[in-house]
């Protein structure tokens, strides 16, 4: 009762002079800090609630196909390695890694998830041989492998409006030693503290005042969690008011657990360029070109380390820096039992091993990237992949885009003056299937502006051949290669009124030739008349069939008065190249969502083929014009074991250079001209055949086979009459002919014996194809 009263007392005592402080307290509470907090709980409740980060939608090449007789070289391996992300670190035992030993590579990969369902991770071990993959192994099993792959390359992002790359991932998919060694080194009391941690502000408060600067942040998990997702980074009372408060109430809110999983998609660990890395799985890639799961224990902390300060411990600019750092970590890691002392005293032994180039490509290679976002726009409007969160695998090969960009490089280098203000463009396919494997839209491939290799319709020259006589050869009745044709001067009268009056290149008529021998040499004057003999409405409407809208039934398109980009001119080689299979161009394979589900695939379906016994002849005949005609240097270059067929082309006043050509499982077309259209001074076999030869010098590839292909059969033939003869008559020449579509009686050369009795010389045989004759250099 006493204490009561006194209790009573004291309160009338005290109340006078709190009384008016206490209503303030009160006023200010009820009428400013309850609603004030009840905004920032609804802020922070409705924004982590909805919170979904922003991930860009990536876009990525082919995988690797690693298979026994697969072509490839050393210097290929290497160059899609390295840009894949692998690391040589001399063991290959982790994932992204690899190691060689002569003839020999050991590679972990770290798998992948495509449109075709992808691979687990595995080490492997592959040995080169000539040219080709001897064996492949798994090192695991120790079994042959009959196919396997390379994860594809990132070659490009789409970003939103904010340029940041993520890769998100969920709290157990996160290594142990991350989520615990985070806590160790930021935030010690993050299982216990309510958000905010005082014993921390009053230690870091303390170290300052000593050190007489900033040297230590109080800050808890939960509070840069905050300061990243709500506030600025402005340094006043206002701003660290709130997120006290936010921190309290986010803690207040939601579990440990997901608070962490946000912090670790969240947290800025660097910069490139104008893109921002989030998140330690993005970090991850960036600077070790492996993923999250797959970090080691001085890769771990190295990244925590970072959270201090990224920009600070950069180990590409800060190597010292990040290496002191992350070692500080290490021990840090060791005194709160995560690792022993042995195994922190050998990671600091071990250098940073950062890859040099930063594993977030953004639009590499543009003119590719064009030719994917016309591929996917019906599909896919700009604003879809801008919202980010899908992946897009293409079919591009990096070493067949890479090695394009440097042939066209060392091309005009070599031209010296010559190559000065030429420009330049190329498209590289799979000639089985209509991938495109790259594509080079200007002498410098980084240019995002004019795409030469889309856009740039020129007249493609002489490259427009092989078709005419394609269209003449499906009529195997009436024309085979040996048949001769009239290369004697024409002229013909327009509509116009005036005189069209064609040449050859070499400004010569050559008389009757063997059709082979026409193609070879590009001789426009019998080409011409091929051509009317054939029909210009049949030709118009057999190219009108391979997508040429834009061919007028004028003779001048006999000879390549025909405006084509280069996309184009390899859409309608690839008929040839895949065996008369009209596969139209594919640069996407397919679209995957951000939960690994395909939601478009793009893949083509071949039909039976068409016009193929044709399609073989020319192609055959396409051989002869790189062993003898105007691309022998094909031959000459040391390249003659490919087999190539290809075809020149130079238009009026040497103002294009065009050179198409395939291999047994590749096609590449080149073109270089002049932005204003004026005469460049070079030929198809002197500008772009010359970088053709530089691709293929360095690219892995198949052969084509010399032989016939199938439905065709070799033949001598009497060009003077087209009938089968022996191959000791004189004039007689050997070519593969359609089946059956030759008399079946031969000739043979009686009466040529007789006439050389009787005053002629010694019968003679040519060779086949026709005795070679200087290149007119079409």
């Amino acid at each position: 009762m006493a204490f009561l009263t006194r209790t009573r007392t004291v309160a009338r005592t005290v109340w006078p002079w709190v009384r008016i402080p206490f209503w303030i307290v009160t006023g200010l509470f009820f009428g400013f800090m309850l609603p004030y907090t009840l905004v920032l709980n609804k802020r922070v409740q409705d924004r982590f609630n909805d919170l979904v980060f922003a991930v860009p939608t990536r876009v990525f090449a082919r995988p690797l196909p690693l298979a026994p007789g697969e072509p490839m070289t050393p210097a290929a391996l290497k160059l899609e390695l390295t840009f894949a992300g692998y690391i040589d670190d001399g063991r290959g035992h982790v994932p992204g890694s690899w190691a060689r030993n002569g003839s020999t590579y050991v590679i972990s990969s770290r798998g992948y998830v495509d449109p075709d369902g992808g691979e687990l991770p595995k080490r492997i071990r592959l040995v080169l041989g000539r040219g080709v993959i001897a064996s492949v192994h798994d090192l695991a099993t120790g079994r042959s492998i009959a196919l396997t792959h390379l994860d594809p390359a990132r070659i490009a992002t789409v970003y939103g409006a904010k340029q940041v790359d993520r890769r998100i991932v969920q709290l157990a998919d996160v290594p142990p030693l991350l989520v615990t060694g985070l806590q160790a080194v930021e935030d010690r009391s993050f299982k216990s503290n309510i958000g905010i941690d005082f014993t921390g502000i009053l230690r870091a408060a303390y170290a300052d005042l000593r050190a007489g600067h900033s040297v230590q942040g109080g800050s808890t998990l939960t509070q840069q969690l905050v300061r990243n997702l709500f506030l600025s980074r402005k340094q006043t009372l206002t701003r660290k008011f709130n997120e006290a408060l936010m921190s309290v109430l986010l803690d207040m809110h939601y579990s440990k657990g997901r608070i962490l999983e946000a912090y670790i998609n969240e947290v800025f660990l660097g910069q490139q360029g104008n893109q921002s890395v989030h998140g330690f799985a993005a970090a991850s890639e960036f600077y070790f070109g492996r993923r999250l799961q797959d970090l080691r224990p001085q890769e771990i902390a190295m990244l925590v380390g970072m959270v201090k300060g990224p920009s600070y411990y950069d180990p590409r600019r800060y190597p010292k820096r990040a290496l002191e750092r992350r070692n500080l970590v290490l021990h840090e890691f060791a005194v709160t039992g995560l690792i022993t002392q042995a195994q922190a005293q050998a990671a600091q032994q071990t250098p940073l091993e950062v890859i040099s180039n930063g594993q977030l490509p953004h639009d590499r290679f543009p003119a590719f990237m064009q030719l994917v976002r016309k591929q996917i726009t019906n599909d896919f409007d700009e604003q879809t992949l801008r919202q980010g969160n899908l992946s897009i695998y293409t079919t591009l090969d990096p070493a067949a885009q890479i090695y394009a960009e440097q042939a066209i490089d060392e091309t005009l280098k070599h031209l010296g003056r010559r190559g000065h203000g030429v420009q330049a463009a190329a498209v590289v396919t799979d000639s089985h299937t209509g991938s495109v494997l790259a594509v080079v839209g200007s002498r410098n491939p980084g240019d995002t502006g004019f795409n030469r290799a889309l856009d740039a319709r020129r007249p493609i020259g002489s490259t427009i051949k092989p078709f005419v006589y394609l269209a003449a050869l499906t009529d195997p009745a009436h024309w085979n290669l040996a048949t001769e044709l009239d290369d004697s001067p024409i002229s013909m009268r327009q509509p116009n009124g005036t005189l069209w009056t064609p040449h050859n290149d070499d400004n010569q008529s050559h008389g009757m030739v063997p059709m082979v021998d026409a193609l070879a040499h590009s001789w426009n004057l019998a080409s011409i008349r091929l051509g009317l003999a054939v029909g210009l409405p049949r030709i118009q409407a057999f190219l009108k069939s391979l997508g040429l809208d834009n061919v007028g039934a004028d003779p001048s398109m006999l000879i390549g008065a025909i405006d084509l980009a280069p996309i184009q001119e390899a859409q309608i080689y690839e008929y040839l190249a895949s065996d008369g299979h009209a596969l139209p161009l594919l640069a996407v394979r397919g679209v995957v969502d951000g939960n690994g589900h395909t939601i478009k695939r793009y893949e083509v379906q071949q039909g039976k083929g068409e016009y193929q016994e044709a399609v073989r002849l020319v192609t055959w005949a396409m051989q002869q014009v790189a062993i003898y005609g105007t691309a022998h240097s094909i031959g000459d270059s040391g390249l003659a074991w490919l087999h190539a067929a290809g075809k020149t082309g130079t238009s009026n006043d040497m103002r294009d250079s065009w050179f198409a050509g395939f291999t047994g499982d590749r096609l590449a077309v080149f073109w270089m001209g002049r932005d204003d259209n004026k005469p460049t001074t070079l030929f198809g076999a002197s500008g772009a055949l010359r970088a053709w030869r530089d691709l293929f010098a360095k690219l892995p590839t198949r052969p084509l086979s010399p032989a016939p292909g199938a439905g065709l059969q070799m033949a001598w033939i009497n060009p003077a009459d087209g009938k089968p003869t022996d191959s000791e008559c004189e004039g007689a020449i050997q070519v593969p002919v359609v089946a059956g579509s030759l008399p079946t009686d031969t000739e043979g050369c009686f009466w040529q014996r007789i006439g050389h009795l009787f005053g002629g010389g010694p019968a003679t045989s040519s060779s086949s194809p026709a005795t070679p004759n200087a290149s007119s250099g079409n």
